[in-house]
């Protein structure tokens, strides 16, 4: 087994449930940037685990839950420069 692989399903785990106790506890947005990238961060370690291990479900899960990330990020950027572009009204 992979020692660095085997490290990177660790790490993995700990950003995604670091993710998920933040926005438990309110100290993140589960709409925000950080949340998103903790999730994403740690989707792309266990995909990158669970193929070493040829746990397909796992790494298809993964797979979904990045482009779900990445969907979110662009609409999230999207919408930050929409709101930076336009005039303000007062």
């Amino acid at each position: 087994m992979n020692l660095a692989v085997t490290l990177a399903g660790w790490a993995a785990a700990g950003a995604l449930l670091a993710a998920y106790a933040l926005v438990s506890i309110g100290r993140l947005s589960g709409a925000g940037r950080p949340f998103q990238a903790l999730n994403l961060l740690g989707a792309a370690g266990l995909m990158l685990n669970s193929a070493e291990h040829r746990a397909w479900p796992s790494v298809a899960l993964n797979g979904i839950w990045i482009l779900i990330g990445l969907a979110t990020l662009t609409g999230l950027t999207s919408a930050r420069r929409s709101n930076a572009a336009a005039p303000s009204l007062q």
